[in-house]
């Protein structure tokens, strides 16, 4: 059981992580309890199934090396330049950076790459913890503010782990038959809290750094030991890590890189499991102030939900590996194709326009930080439980059946059927065979194997399902005012001159008002 003085940091590192390189050396020797497949991964980082998964978080840190003013900001705790995955918005533009940002990972990976709950967990924590501090007196603000400095001076992967297995739906936290099913506090003393539970989906969690806890619903007053927000090192003690199953991912322990698709880059996920593990008081953020849950995750989810223009990006090389094999069939002409592909393209700009537009229309909490649009954010969240799901058909529809039927790469390169096989997997005659089983298998790596996690089933139930958007949109469609616009052209007189003057005043001060913008850095 962890204590207070044999907790441990070792995640910290002397020097900040700035490249991918450096990145994965900060993985090695933690010691982390993590299980895949039935046994204990002594070394995750040079695991064949997860290290792919690594590889793409390092490309976050390449991506800053490589276009500082798409991957870096400037901070204001440091007074350095930062990966933007930790900055706080401090503009529109800074939220607009971030959905480029994402979207060009998107591109360069093919996958989730994993930062985008970090980075959107720290800019609703800025304003939650400011206005828990308004209410209450308590030192949250100041304590995470610390903690944001300290990440970002160490150039750190923050993860944040929000879902709860949840136990028995129809039942709140308290009222579980185990307690467990979601996180609390299990035991306190005057250094600080130690929490039990487990957390379930949690995408890059073996590759961070850091890890923040949240509560993932509303509570009330007889959940307050649910509600606990903490930052805990992901190494430790008391952390077991059991690693999600990925369709086609022991494709990746066979040798060969043609079948996996994607080779180098996956995502990843994994239940969590906290047995008495150690949060000190510092690295609290609230504890008990039950009735700032709701108001947690739902500006979690407003800045998560917009996020998801990463499926642009992902969506992007779907496409061009889509365009690819219509090119080395020979019938990349053909107008039914180019229709298809047209059709492609309008449903990823589609997600593309809504995310960033969310971002645009950006306001300001009190805490000084930004957070963008939530009906914007939950429409572009909404498109993406279809859109990815739409473009992955037309993708397999372009790709023909050979996508799920093509033989090995060990029949490819057999000494004896090996050309049998490049004869009849040819396509147009100066299309070498392997290049074309590389871009079909690329295409099914995306819609039906590994990365297909991350493009379509978390793009339906990640940041919360379909249903989820649906009640954010309800909630703010503001019908009333949309009402009284009718009624006016209508010449329908309104209820009162008030309700006229009320409702244009909010729509006004949400929907039309400037935007700011950030200074020259």
């Amino acid at each position: 059981m962890a204590t207070p003085e044999n907790e441990t940091l070792t995640a910290q590192t002397a020097m900040p992580i700035r490249t991918g390189a450096e990145y994965i050396d900060s993985l090695r020797n933690r010691d982390l309890t993590v299980y895949l497949l039935g046994e204990r991964v002594a070394e995750p980082v040079d695991h064949p199934i997860i290290r792919p998964s690594i590889n793409a978080v390092a490309e976050t840190y390449d991506l800053a090396v490589r276009d500082p003013e798409l991957g870096t900001a400037m901070s204001p705790y440091t007074g350095e330049r930062i990966n933007r995955f930790l900055h706080i918005a401090g503009s529109p533009e800074d939220l607009v950076m971030q959905n480029k940002m994402q979207r060009r990972l998107g591109q360069l990976t093919g996958t989730c790459f994993q930062r985008c709950v970090g980075m959107d967990a720290f800019n609703a924590l800025h304003s939650v913890t400011f206005e828990i501090d308004e209410a209450h007196g308590t030192p949250y603000h100041e304590r995470f503010c610390e903690f944001v400095r300290m990440s970002q001076e160490h150039g750190y992967v923050i993860g944040g782990a929000m879902t709860d297995v949840k136990g028995d739906r129809s039942k709140a936290p308290h009222e579980q038959d185990d307690p467990d099913m979601f996180v609390r506090v299990a035991r306190r003393t005057e250094e600080g809290v130690y929490i039990r539970g487990a957390k379930a989906h949690q995408t890059g969690c073996i590759n961070s750094h850091w890890m923040i806890v949240m509560p993932t619903l509303r509570l009330g007053p007889d959940d307050k030991e649910f509600a606990i927000i903490g930052a805990l090192p992901v190494d430790a003690e008391g952390i077991t890590y059991i690693y999600g199953r990925q369709s086609c991912d022991t494709r990746a322990m066979e040798g060969g890189d043609i079948d996996l698709g994607n080779a180098k880059f996956s995502g990843q996920e994994a239940m969590v499991v906290f047995d008495d593990v150690f949060i000190p008081n510092e690295r609290i953020f609230m504890d008990g102030e039950y009735e700032f849950a709701a108001m947690l995750v739902e500006r979690f989810t407003c800045y998560h939900r917009r996020s998801y223009v990463c499926k642009s990006g992902v969506g992007d090389t779907l496409i061009g590996a889509a365009a690819t094999i219509a090119d080395y069939n020979g019938v990349d002409k053909a107008s039914h194709i180019r229709d298809k592909l047209v059709e492609m393209t309008h449903l990823n700009e589609t997600i593309y326009s809504t995310g960033i537009a969310s971002s645009y229309q950006a306001s300001q909490m009190k805490s000084g930080v930004f957070m963008n649009d939530d009906m914007i954010a939950n429409v572009c969240k909404h498109h993406v439980t279809k859109m990815p799901y739409e473009i992955g058909r037309l993708a397999q529809d372009l790709a023909g059946g050979i996508m799920v039927t093509a033989p090995s790469q060990k029949e490819l390169d057999h000494p004896e059927i090996g050309d049998i096989v490049r004869k009849y997997l040819k396509g147009r005659k100066e299309i070498a065979a392997e290049d074309r089983l590389r871009i079909l298998r690329l295409i099914e790596n995306m819609t039906m194997g590994r990365n297909a996690v991350g493009y379509l089933t978390e793009s339906m139930h990640g940041a919360g399902s379909p249903q989820a958007q649906r009640i954010q949109i309800a909630r703010q469609m503001q019908l009333e005012f949309k009402k009284t616009l009718a009624k006016t052209l209508a010449g329908i007189p309104a209820d009162s001159a008030e309700e006229i003057a009320d409702d244009l005043s909010g729509y006004m001060q949400k929907v039309f008002a400037p935007v700011p913008r950030a200074g020259k850095e």
